[in-house]
Parts: C-alpha cells; structure tokens; sequence
C-alpha cells in the first residue's frame, strides 16, 4: 500500500453545499484572452516557457487520442503513467529548441518566474497561441486540430497551473531528468477504514435449481456522432474520420459504412437505434447498466451544447426503446469538455462541472431516487437500492484518471468518494446487503494511490461486494482482484465490457450479464455473461438487413465452472500455456474483429498479465505468469490497449 497520510482541503458529499455559479449550465465558458481582446506580455522567454506547460499539460490530457492516430495494431497500447508520456515529447522539444545546453539552476529560475507571473497576472491568450505554433512545429496534429484544442483547453490548463503546487523542481525533474529533481506529483494517501473486524471470507454459495435469475444490460461507450457520413475518407489525418470534413477517401479505398466502419469513426445515430430496437432476443432485461461516454471522440471542438445534445438525445433514445426498464448511468470520461476536465466539488463558478452534473440529474430523474440525484449534482457519483437486499454504487471514476489535469491541484480521494463508498460499503455489510458497483475507467487504469485504496477496500468488503462492472478500453476484457497479504487468493473480479462504437476497428457490441436474482438471501453474483455484435462486413453490404447476433457465451466458451474470481484466475493460467484458447480469447477480445497482425509471446504475456491487473503499477501480481523470463519485454507493452 502506499504511505502516507496525505489529508484533503475538500469537504465530504454529506457535508457539502451547493456551491455558487456564476454561468447557465446551457452556456459555454467565455474564452478569456483571446476573444476578449487582451494584449498582455511577460516576455518572448516566459511566454515560450509557458506555451510548453500548456502543450505538455494537453499531451498528458490527450495522449490516448493522439497516440490513436496511428492505426492500431496487434498489441496492447500501455496507459503509461504521466512521466512516460512526457519523456516522449521532450526528446523532441529539446532537439527543436537546443536544450542540451539548459542547466538545472537555469530551468528551476525558468519556472519559478513562471510560476509567479501566472498567478500574478495570467495571460491565456499568448500562452495558447505559444502551445499552437509549438503543436504545429512538432506536428503533434494537423493544424486546425491545433488550433481548435488549444483554444478549447487553454483557459482552464492555465486556471489548474495557476492553482496547482506542481514546484520548479518538479517540472525541471520532467524536463532534465532526475538529477534535477524529482516529477511525481501525485503523492500517496490513505482512506480510513472502519475499525470493525473484517468477517472471514465466505464464497457465495451457489443458487438453488430454479432460483430467479436477473437479466442485466450492459451499455458503454456508445459514442454518437452527430456528423458522420457514410462515404467519407475512414483513414483521414484528424484523431476521429467518417464524417463531414474527413474528405473524401482515395479511389482504392471505400468510404465509411452506413452503419459504421472498421477505422477511427464513431457511430451514426441509425446504429445506436438499430442497437436498441433490436434488443428483443438478447432479452427481457431486469435492469440497465449504463457507464457513460456518449459523446464522440472529436475532442479538439467539442462545445457545451455539444455535449448536452449528446447526452438528452442518446438518454431519449434509450428510454424510448427500454420503457419502463430502470436504467442506471454512471459518467464518463467524454462527457465533459474539455475530455477529461472533471473539477473537484471545490472548484466553484464557470470552472466547475455543474453544468454537466445538472444536465444529467434532469436526463436521469425518472430513474433515481432523491438522495442519489443530490450526489449526482455534486460529484457525479450515487448510490441506491434496485432490489431488497442489493445496494448499486455508481461511481465517478474520472477523479482517479490519469487524464484529468484538474487533479494536478489535489489528488487526495476527490470529492471525498472513496471514504464515501466505505461508508456506504460498511452500511450494507451492517445490514447484510450485497452490493453492485458500476463505472467508467476500470480501477487498474487509475492514478496509483486511488487504485491501491480502491483495491484495499475491494479486500477489505470482499463479502459485500458481490460484483464489479467498468467500460471504457472498448475491448473484452476483466481484471482480478487478489488478497493484500500474498497476493495469491483471488478474492474478486471486474468486469470490463466492450463498447458500443467501433472505435477503433471494431464491430459495435454490448454485453448482458446474467446474476443471481432478487430473492430473500441471493449472493447477486453473476453467474454468466453474453456478449452480443453486429458484424459491420454483413451489415455493410448493400441491401443487408442489420442483424445483431451473440458472439459468445462465457462459460460455455472458456469451459468455465462458474464466474467467481478463482476461475477467471485459472484462466488466464490455462492460455498462457494453451495457445488456441488465447486465440479464441484475442477474437473475443475485439468483438470478432481482430488485427490483422498476430500476437506473438510478449503480446500474449502482457494481455494476460492485464487481466491480473486490477490495481495500477503493481507488476507483481503478474510475477507468477512471467517464470518463463519473459517478463522485461512484455513489461514494455504491458498493462492494455486503451481505445477510449
């Protein structure tokens, strides 16, 4: 576990007010600066300077977008930690600039200047166009995706440095090495955990023959976009194509699908609706599972109405097609503009998410209860109970991201939901419930002290938590859980779904998961899994009739005994030494539609070791799988590709 006792200046969902806004939630924030007209200089040196935290703060942000412009290929694509990806750009930066030069006492001078001139007198706009000519200069995009995403993300990156404790030492340990000093900024912490014994573990006790069983749909990453068009260039420059302004594509290549398209596209409305209203045979559905990222992937001009209509319209949508179906939402990471930008609840005014979260508890509202839309319009996290006896947790998994540069100010347990979930995890053990959790970013993926004290209390509730369900790497995928002490007992299991986009080189999918159902003393694990596509090939095709069809059965097709932890241990055991069964889980693991480049050795090693993975930066839960001296070399891929 990570040491610490890193405490938070921020107050706890139950003693938090609703803090004052000063901006409709419909209304985009006014772009300070730039279109306000200022004309304030520090100087050619600090605005260069300046520029650079700007463009390093949008690569840290962005750095899964822009590493997807590349075409993907047949390994998994790591969510490296920050410093990996900056040490990416500086070699760059230095070559272009003549770095070599730079001393340590010059660079921390550099940026102690920086710092205080940023927050005496912050200048958003020559900072922004300093970020865009050195965007263009190291062509990290085309030139309108620079533009646009620097003046998109220029007032707030400038608002988190100029709040934020990031030292000269710190950004100098980033530029010069470690010999300069030393970059990590996200410092360990620790919840508290009741002191209440923790019960022994007790494995949940199969159901009884002819026990209800609930059916459970699961929905993630759908993605609309608004503007694609059948036809256009799939392979154009810009992070998302297929759709207006991609162009046309080359006479050798055939343009975007009707219903989508094996490239970096999202999806039309029409696959969403065809999605939905062709749900019958993979139901009836007791309950939906919903976690987020409804928006589509053009992030360079996303706008507040954007993403709104995204998200009214795809709630309507499915509302109109499950009825009187409860659904339960959780957010996303693409739900917010800037992508990522998800500001603690001590962030008040236009900078705040309140917006958002308004926005939502309103498209919601017939589906949750009171006390979870109070939550939900505070932290964007809720909790309540589907059934007697069952407790659903819908967390905001964007305050562990990696990519939200509002936690360069205060990492420490945002919003105060980890301790929350303790209480709320304490409550249900208290009264004998099992309890659901639902999310976007799966923990494994999280910044590491949230991780590690998410993976703690998952150990610590092992008896309460009866199941786990994430989204976002758009992939088939799931990531075990394992006793502190040894790291050897699998004690749980998330559940990592694959997306509704194509996104990319997908067919669209969804999953349904079947669970033990609402009865007095069910455990509410789940028993087994369906996941369900439509073959873009077929549908494509012109007359076809788009037709989605089950892809698979989980037991049935790993020759499971049952769902619980230790087998979905045993098997990512049995495909490291069992070659066919791994290439019938890397199908699956792309919805039917894998690369065309096979996965050799170090691939296989480190997507098996994904799987064990449930806690960020801990290679030691792969030690086991890595005896054969392959474990340097599928370090370099490992953990997973991240498509979102």
């Amino acid at each position: 576990m990570p040491v610490g006792t890193g405490q938070t200046n921020q107050p706890g969902v139950g003693s938090l007010t609703m803090p004052r806004y000063g901006a409709s939630p419909h209304q985009s924030r006014p772009r300070s600066g730039r279109e306000q007209g200022q004309d304030r200089t520090s100087g050619a040196p600090g605005l260069l300077w300046m520029g650079l935290v700007l463009l390093l703060a949008l690569a840290l942000a962005l750095s899964d977008s822009l590493v997807l412009w590349a075409p993907a290929e047949a390994h998994p694509l790591p969510p490296q930690g920050h410093p990996a990806r900056l040490h990416r750009i500086v070699p760059r930066l230095r070559d272009v600039f003549g770095w070599g030069n730079l001393t340590c006492p010059v660079c921390k001078g550099l940026f102690t200047a920086i710092n205080l001139g940023l927050k005496k007198e912050p200048n958003v706009a020559r900072v922004g166009s300093m970020a865009i000519k050195l965007c263009n200069l190291l062509k990290i995009a085309p030139p309108a995706v620079c533009q646009s995403i620097v003046q998109l993300f220029e007032d707030d990156m400038v608002e988190v440095w100029r709040r934020s404790v990031l030292s000269p030492s710190e950004a100098c340990g980033l530029l010069l090495g470690s010999t300069c000093g030393h970059w990590d900024i996200f410092s360990s912490w620790n919840i508290s955990l009741p002191t209440v014994p923790k019960p022994p573990p007790k494995p949940p006790s199969p159901p009884a023959p002819g026990a209800p069983v609930s059916r459970v749909l699961f929905l993630t990453d759908l993605h609309w976009d608004h503007d694609y068009l059948e036809g256009m260039n799939p392979d154009c420059a810009d992070p998302l194509c297929c759709r207006q302004g991609s162009g046309l594509p080359p006479a050798s290549r055939p343009g975007a699908g009707y219903w989508g398209e094996y490239s970096k596209c999202d999806l039309p409305l029409r696959t969403l609706e065809s999605l939905l209203s062709g749900l019958g045979p993979a139901g009836p559905f007791d309950m939906v599972y919903w976690t987020g990222d409804i928006p589509a992937h053009d992030v360079w001009h996303q706008t507040r109405q954007d993403q709104l209509r995204a998200l009214t319209t795809v709630t309507a949508l499915v509302r109109k097609f499950l009825g009187p179906v409860p659904v339960y939402p959780a957010v996303g990471n693409h739900e917010s503009t800037p992508v990522n930008s998800f500001p603690p609840p001590f962030i008040e005014g236009n900078h705040s998410s309140r917006w958002l979260y308004e926005a939502m508890a309103k498209a919601w509202e017939p589906w949750l209860p009171a006390e979870a839309l109070r939550t939900l319009r505070i932290g964007g996290f809720y909790a309540l109970s589907p059934y007697p006896g069952l407790r659903l947790i819908s967390l905001n998994m964007n305050f562990c991201s990696r990519e939200n540069f509002w936690l360069l100010i205060n990492s420490t347990d945002p919003a105060g939901q980890l301790q929350w979930l303790v209480g709320e995890l304490q409550a249900a053990e208290d009264r004998g419930d099992k309890v659901h959790i639902i999310g976007h970013i799966p923990p494994g993926h999280c910044l590491k002290s949230w991780s590690w004290n998410y993976y703690r209390i998952v150990a610590r509730y092992e008896n309460t938590l009866a199941a786990q369900f994430f989204g976002h790497t758009h992939v088939d995928e799931f990531e075990v859980f394992y006793d502190e002490e040894t790291l050897s007992r699998p004690l749980a299991v998330a559940f990592l779904a694959p997306s509704a986009t194509t996104y990319i080189g997908l067919n669209p999918g969804y999953r349904v998961y079947q669970i033990d159902g609402n009865y007095s003393r069910s455990s509410h694990v789940v028993l087994d899994h369906e996941t369900y596509i439509l073959n873009l090939t077929q549908a494509n095709t012109l007359g076809a009739i788009p037709h989605w069809q089950l892809l698979y059965r989980a037991r049935e097709t790993y020759g499971l005994p049952n769902t619980l932890p230790t087998a979905w241990h045993n098997l990512v055991y049995r495909m490291r030494g069992d070659m066919q069964l791994f290439q019938t889980f890397w199908f699956l693991y792309h919805k039917g539609h894998p690369p065309s480049e096979p996965c050799g050795t170090p691939c296989r090693l480190a997507t098996l070791c994904a799987q064990l993975s449930a806690r960020a930066d801990s290679p030691a839960l792969c030690r086991h799988l890595m005896l054969d001296g392959s474990l340097p070399e599928a370090q370099s891929l490992w953990p997973r590709p991240l498509f979102c």
